[in-house]
C-alpha cells in the first residue's frame, strides 16, 4: 500500500484479506464471512479470501482467493506467514493462527470452553483431552494471538469472550472491540403463510408444539439435554434437530432429525421455540435468526448471544446446560400461546438492531484504524 493512501485516511479504499482456513457448507462461521465480505464489498472496499484448498470457489465471488497448505491448523498458521501480503492493507483472520494485524475471536475461547467441558467431563474424558494433539496446538495458536500479542486488536462477538481472552491471557482490554453477530433481518423475513406450509412439510399437527434445535456439534450445543428435557414434558412436543451429528446417540421418539437445512428462516418460522442448552456458545448465529423470526430463545449462560436478551421477555436463560429441569420449567413457561405472541413482537424488534449492517460498520472501524496505524 502507498503512503499516500495509507496516510489519506478513512475515506480511501483498502484492500482487506480476510483468513479463515475449513470450510463447512452448515457452519456459522462460513455464512457470517461471506455477509461480513459482501457488506465490505458494497462500502467500496475490496476483499481477498487466504483459506485451504477445500473451500469451494463457487461460495466466493467476494475477490481473489489465495489457497494455502492445510494438512493442520499449525501447518495453516505456518503457510500464511509466508504467504505475500503485499496487495493486502490489512489482514483479518477468523481463524487462530500466529499473527495478524486484527483477529475476530469468533470462535471463543478455547482455553475457556476446555474448562467449561472439564466441568460436566469424566475422568477418561479429561485424559483424552490432555493427550490431544488437536487441543495443544489450538492452544499455542491462541496463546501467540493473545499472551505474546500476535493479534494487533482482537473484535469479540461478546462480552463474555472479551472478558475470557483477559482472564485467562492477559491480552489489553482496551484493544479489545465487542462487535456482535449480524444478519441480513430483512432477507431473513418470510411470510406467515410459509408457516402453515413448512409445519404441514414437517406433519406437525396443528396443537402440536414445535421445539427447534439447530447447530452441528452436537455434544457442546447440548443436544442431550434438549432431549432429556423434551421427553419430561406432557405436551405435544417435537423437537426438530437441523444439523450435521451422529443421531444415532440420540434416540428418542420425540425427535426429528432433519440435516443440513438450506431454508433455516422458514424452518424458524415453523417452529414455536428455540432452544439450545448450549455448554459454550461465544454468540449463537442460529439463536440470533431464531430471534429475527420471532420467537422465545431458550440458551444458557454460557453463550454470549444472552447478552442481548432478557430473560422471561425474548426467551430464558439457564444457568448450566446440564440443569434439564430448568430447561423444562422455560419449556411449560413458553407453552402458553399468549407469551410467545408478546414475545414474536418484542422479539422481531430487538433483531432489527442487529442487521449484518452495523456489524460491517464496526468491524471495518477497527480495520481502518488497524490500517492507519500500521508501519508505513
Amino acid at each position: 500500500m502507498s503512503s499516500h493512501n495509507r496516510l489519506s485516511g478513512v475515506g480511501h479504499e483498502l484492500t482487506i484479506g480476510i483468513v479463515r482456513r475449513g470450510y463447512s457448507s452448515g457452519g456459522g462461521a462460513e455464512v457470517y464471512l461471506k455477509r461480513l465480505a459482501g457488506g465490505i464489498v458494497k462500502t467500496g472496499h475490496k476483499v481477498a479470501l487466504f483459506t485451504a484448498a477445500d473451500w469451494p470457489r463457487e461460495e466466493w465471488d467476494f475477490g481473489p482467493v489465495f489457497r494455502l497448505p492445510a494438512s493442520s491448523a499449525t501447518a495453516f498458521a505456518d503457510a500464511l506467514e509466508k504467504a505475500p501480503r503485499d496487495n493486502c492493507d490489512v489482514l483479518l483472520s477468523l481463524e487462530r493462527v500466529w499473527r495478524c494485524d486484527a483477529y475476530r475471536a469468533g470462535d471463543g475461547v478455547h482455553r475457556a470452553w476446555l474448562a467449561r467441558r472439564d466441568e460436566l467431563a469424566g475422568p477418561l474424558q479429561k485424559l483424552s483431552r490432555i493427550l490431544n494433539r488437536k487441543h495443544a496446538a489450538t492452544l499455542a495458536l491462541e496463546e501467540s494471538l493473545f499472551a505474546t500479542r500476535g493479534a494487533g486488536r482482537v473484535i469479540a462477538n461478546s462480552r463474555m469472550v472479551k472478558d475470557e481472552i483477559v482472564r485467562f491471557y492477559g491480552y489489553p482490554a482496551d484493544r479489545i472491540e465487542v462487535v456482535y453477530n449480524g444478519l441480513p433481518v430483512h432477507a431473513t423475513t418470510r411470510r406467515e403463510e410459509d408457516r402453515t406450509a413448512t409445519r404441514q412439510s414437517l406433519q406437525l399437527g396443528k396443537d402440536d408444539v414445535a421445539v427447534l434445535f439447530a447447530g452441528s456439534g452436537w455434544e457442546r450445543k447440548g443436544l442431550r439435554f434438549a432431549i432429556e428435557a423434551v421427553e419430561r414434558t406432557d405436551k405435544q412436543v417435537r423437537l426438530l434437530v437441523a444439523g450435521h451429528g451422529d443421531h444415532r446417540k440420540f434416540r428418542s421418539p420425540r425427535v426429528q432429525f432433519l440435516g443440513i437445512v438450506r431454508e433455516m428462516p422458514s424452518l424458524h418460522l415453523a417452529a414455536d421455540i428455540f432452544l439450545l442448552p448450549t455448554l459454550y456458545d461465544p454468540f449463537s448465529n442460529a439463536c440470533l435468526e431464531a430471534l429475527a423470526a420471532g420467537r422465545p430463545v431458550i440458551t444458557t449462560r454460557a453463550n454470549g448471544f444472552c447478552e442481548i436478551i432478557e430473560d422471561g421477555r425474548h426467551g430464558t436463560v439457564i444457568d448450566r446446560a446440564d440443569d434439564v429441569d430448568a430447561i423444562s420449567k422455560a419449556l411449560h413457561f413458553w407453552f402458553d400461546p399468549a407469551r410467545r405472541a408478546q414475545a414474536q413482537i418484542d422479539n422481531l424488534a430487538l433483531a432489527g438492531q442487529f442487521d449484518i449492517s452495523r456489524n460491517v460498520s464496526d468491524t471495518l472501524q477497527v480495520l481502518e484504524g488497524r490500517a492507519l496505524s500500521r508501519p508505513l
